[in-house]
């Protein structure tokens, strides 16, 4: 008897059941249909693109097209020529972003799909099979566009990660100019813990002046610095060799020339911001004071937080852990219209921070988080990094995860609920309010008694507090 005639033959009486209700049919799937039946598939390169239309629109339906302005203006009007109103393309580098933003401004819905979603097709790889085969899944509906802001966000999110990158090479310079001096036997760094910062940078402009007096470099002190001036000016005896000087100097002119680049961004960044206004600050100013401490050192040089609130109409600034900076990276690349997202739970799983759920069998395999490159859950993950010893509901929840779990998957949990957060002040319009420490143990506290009520009131027992000491 075959295992089909088996599973659908009556059941004997008598015969024992598994007691597990009947598993219920899952609905069949849609038949697949033309979705988009006016779509084109393009493969990216950099020196030229293969564009594939419908059959029956042109007599060569696949053609290629050099990267050069003018040949991509003939791409577009070619496109329209072959009645086509979708495009389906690969994210391939940066070559994508001249042909998409050409497409865009023509009226045409383009879609940038990610390149692992087809690239287990079977077959022999070849450009013009790309194309044909994204055309091929776009006419189907297989492919989900990425998300994209609008072209202000976009011009933001270019300058900030300009300024990133920026800050990186300012950061390399620092290295060579700390080099330069361990060369020279000057110890500075082992008596100052930032020789960029108001002490350290007085010094060594002292020192590339011509000041070599160990005592007299020694009096530039800030007064809240650890280290005396004695222990200073013991630090700052070194053999002062003209080429370990060169080198000095050559790393303090390019620090400070990248720090002249890092100030004209800043000013760029505002007046983009100022572009994105739609919100006026209430009467007398924000609610509630400034995040905790002062700016970072790395920090834009404007008032960030007045023109996010200018543009999102939330203050992001107010939720734990969350500064001017960090604020401003995840405006500049998710925006202030997160309408793309039907629900949080999308939003969440965009910045690949929701659990995974890789299942099969009916047994769930694993719950770890696809690994993504997003800035934002960068962003959103350095935040929940700072709220270790912070004294607020977000900084119980953290350290309460770090006990359960690891430090990694905690930050990663934390990082979840502050994207949670954002996504609501974002769409809701509503501020954040701590409800502090206290008053989330007292939470916590109450729901462990309940569970507890609940352990005991099964096992037959009862749960009487003790007693307070007097």
């Amino acid at each position: 008897m075959s295992p089909r005639t088996v599973a659908s033959a009556p059941r004997r009486k008598g015969a024992k059941t598994s007691g597990k209700p009947p598993r219920k049919k899952k609905a069949a799937l849609p038949p697949l249909s033309i979705t988009y039946p006016d779509a084109a598939g393009i493969d990216i390169g950099a020196s030229s693109h293969f564009v594939a239309v419908p059959v029956g629109r042109d007599t060569e339906p696949v053609r290629e097209f050099a990267a050069f302005t003018a040949d991509l203006r003939l791409l577009v009007q070619w496109l329209r020529d072959c009645r086509v109103t979708a495009v389906a393309m690969e994210s391939t580098g940066v070559y994508w972003i001249p042909l998409y933003e050409m497409l865009e401004a023509a009226g045409f819905e383009v879609h940038l799909v990610n390149a692992r979603h087809v690239k287990t097709v079977p077959g022999r790889k070849s450009d013009v099979l790309d194309c044909q085969w994204l055309q091929q899944l776009m006419s189907f509906g297989l492919l989900r566009g990425a998300f994209r802001p609008a072209d202000e966000v976009c011009a933001l999110r270019a300058v900030w990660r300009h300024r990133d990158m920026l800050l990186s090479y300012q950061s390399r310079h620092v290295q060579h100019l700390q080099k330069a001096l361990t060369q020279m036997n000057v110890q500075l760094h082992n008596v100052i813990s930032d020789i960029m910062g108001t002490t350290g940078q007085a010094i060594v402009r002292a020192i590339v002046a011509g000041e070599r007096d160990a005592q007299v470099l020694a009096r530039l002190r800030h007064h809240r610095i650890r280290a005396d001036e004695a222990e200073i000016a013991r630090s700052l005896e070194g053999n002062w060799r003209h080429e370990h000087l060169f080198s000095l100097k050559q790393a303090l002119t390019l620090y400070d020339t990248y720090a002249g680049q890092i100030v004209d961004c800043d000013a760029e960044l505002q007046r983009l911001l100022s572009t994105l206004k739609a919100h006026e600050v209430p009467d007398g100013g924000l609610v509630g004071d400034a995040p905790r401490g002062g700016p970072s050192k790395n920090a834009p040089r404007f008032d960030a937080r007045t023109a996010l609130f200018e543009a999102g109409g939330v203050d992001l600034t107010r939720i734990p852990g969350i500064e001017a900076s960090s604020a401003l990276k995840i405006i500049s690349e998710i925006g202030t219209d997160l309408r793309r997202f039907p629900s949080v739970k999308h939003f969440t799983s965009w910045l690949g921070l929701c659990p995974g759920t890789k299942i099969s069998g009916g047994k769930a395999l694993s719950g770890t988080t696809k690994r993504c490159a997003n800035r934002a859950a960068q962003a959103l993950r350095m935040a929940a990094q700072a709220l270790r010893k912070s004294q607020s509901a977000l900084g119980a929840y953290h350290r309460r995860l770090c006990a359960r779990m690891d430090r990694a998957k905690a930050i990663t949990a934390t990082a979840h609920k502050l994207a949670r957060l954002v996504y609501f002040m974002l769409t809701r319009g509503q501020a954040y309010v701590d409800a502090g420490q206290q008053q989330y143990e007292e939470r916590y506290q109450q729901r462990v008694i309940q569970s507890l009520t609940k352990r005991a009131q099964a096992l037959g027992f009862q749960l009487i507090p003790a007693p307070q000491p007097a």
